[in-house]
Parts: structure tokens; C-alpha cells; sequence
């Protein structure tokens, strides 16, 4: 049986070429587009075999996109789960650690952000698909939310977080990719974490109130009323 160690390792590597083999194909796509390589020259500039490709991606869009989504929402929602109900401030601070933690294993800095929006432009099918990842991802969100902090998975206050949330990261991206994003791309630095972590703590700025007691009291007033508060958690977010 391998030891925790050498689990560790293994899926730290594992997840080292599967970051490379994105990083990769998104330069290569948005310099040549989707038809402008094959998995051969992609495999064959990343050092692995066709065969390894394929354990990791089904085709160039997945390796572009970079996912495996039952992987990383699995992933997710056992961190997010296991972190437990700390009251809805605690929800925005959670996703921020998780973020976190996934950015800096994945490796990807601006250079692969930059090449990723270079790559959805070039090629519309890739955007399309990406734009009903997010969609999909953003209802796993509420949901996970609405399971760890035991309401129903219409409750406003779950779908406000992973609404807050998707804000910062959209307000990040259209820094990023405005009008300065030729002059960060020229060796510039760009903290898209610490980023999304500023906007977050900007919109606590704006909407916090000064009596935080009358505020609770006004969101439970809005959240809906149902008899049963617990919801049943779905399979694929335990």
C-alpha cells in the first residue's frame, strides 16, 4: 500500500502535467487556433506520449479548458464542506482560501491567463463552452453554499455569495484583459488573487452596516420561508 507521501507526490505530479499540457495548448491555440496543431506537436513540446494526453484530457478543447469539473468540483466541495458553518461572512473568506490554494497549485500566472483569453477569442466554440461551464459551476456554488449553511437552495443569501464572488472575478478578469493588458503582459505583475480578494473586500466596505444585528435580522426577513430548513445534499457535492 503507498504511503500518504508517496500518494501525495504522485498526484502532485500528475497534476503538474496536466497544468502543462494547458498551458501549452492555450498558447498554441491562440497563436494558431484549434486546427493549427495536433496532439502529436502538442504532446511532443510538453515531453509525454499520446497515450498520457488522453489519460488526462478526452481532446485539445478539455486540455484548453483545462478541467476535469467532477474532479475539481469534488475537490471544492470538500474543502468548502469540511471548513464547516461559520455564518454567511465566513462563505466569501472560505472561497477565497480554496481559490487560493487551487491557483497556486495549478501554476497558472498571468502569461496563461492572457493566452486562455487570447484562445476563447480565436476560437468562439471554446468561449461558448466555457461561458456554460461557468453557469453550471455557479449553480454548484449556491447549492454548496445552501448545504454547508443549512438553508433551502433557493435562500438569497446562498446565491448573493456565489454572486459577490463570480463579481470579483469577472471585475479581475476585465483588469486584466482591458486596456492594460498589453503593458502587464510585458514582464509586468499582476496579483489576480490578491485582486479578487480586494474587490471582495470593497463590496464589504460598501455594503457592511453599521449594526450588523438589525442586518442579519433584515436577510432572514427576506430569505424564504420554508418548513423544512436542512436540505438534502446532492450526491455529487458530499
Amino acid at each position: 500500500m503507498q504511503s500518504a507521501t508517496s500518494t501525495n507526490r504522485l498526484s502532485d505530479r500528475m497534476a503538474a502535467t496536466a497544468a502543462r499540457l494547458t498551458t501549452v495548448s492555450r498558447r498554441l491555440t491562440a497563436a494558431q487556433g484549434l486546427n493549427g496543431f495536433t496532439i502529436e506537436e502538442l504532446c511532443e513540446e510538453v515531453g509525454v506520449s499520446r497515450r498520457t494526453f488522453f489519460n488526462y484530457f478526452p481532446s485539445k478543447e478539455d486540455a484548453v479548458l483545462g478541467i476535469d469539473e467532477t474532479e475539481e468540483t469534488e475537490r471544492f466541495a470538500t474543502e468548502f464542506l469540511a471548513l464547516g458553518s461559520r455564518g454567511w461572512r465566513a462563505v466569501l473568506d472560505d472561497f477565497m482560501l480554496i481559490a487560493a490554494g487551487h491557483a497556486e497549485r495549478s501554476g497558472f500566472g498571468l502569461a496563461e491567463h492572457v493566452d486562455f483569453h487570447a484562445a476563447l477569442e480565436r476560437e468562439p466554440k471554446l468561449l461558448v463552452r466555457f461561458m456554460g461551464l461557468n453557469r453550471e459551476r455557479e449553480q454548484l456554488l449556491v447549492e454548496l453554499i445552501a448545504v454547508r449553511e443549512g438553508v433551502p437552495a433557493d435562500d438569497p443569501r446562498a446565491r448573493a455569495c456565489a454572486d459577490l464572488f463570480g463579481m470579483a472575478i469577472k471585475t479581475t478578469m476585465a483588469r486584466v484583459f482591458g486596456s492594460g493588458v498589453a503593458d502587464i503582459g510585458q514582464g509586468g505583475e499582476f496579483d489576480i488573487v490578491g485582486s479578487i480578494r480586494d474587490c471582495l473586500a470593497t463590496y464589504r466596505a460598501i455594503l457592511e452596516p453599521d449594526d450588523p444585528e438589525s442586518a442579519d435580522a433584515g436577510l432572514t426577513a427576506a430569505a424564504p420561508q420554508h418548513p423544512h430548513t436542512n436540505p438534502t445534499p446532492r450526491k455529487d457535492l458530499q
